[in-house]
């Protein structure tokens, strides 16, 4: 265990910051996964509604420092041709 205070404060900071990107990933990933979910069922409508909000939750992702920008890209990239595919 630390001894200074200022490596104490640390570890605090540390879990508050790991506890707030765990939320924040396990919010992605669910909303991700019910586009997946809709885009697998073939469901147009509810794939339109669900993509602009995974989309933004995306890049929110990546300006929290929860992703890595070419991350989000990458995952925006494949989930619209996913979508542009039900066409």
């Amino acid at each position: 265990m630390a001894n200074h205070k200022s490596a104490l404060k640390r570890i605090k900071q540390a879990e508050v910051r790991s506890e707030r990107n765990r939320t924040h990933t396990t919010k992605l990933r669910h909303q991700i996964r019910k586009l997946r979910v809709a885009l697998d069922s073939k469901d147009k409508a509810t794939a339109q509604a669900l993509l602009q909000p995974t989309l933004a939750l995306l890049d929110q992702s990546v300006s929290k420092g929860v992703l890595h920008a070419n991350t989000a890209a990458r995952t925006k990239s494949r989930l619209t041709v996913r979508f542009n595919a039900l066409g």
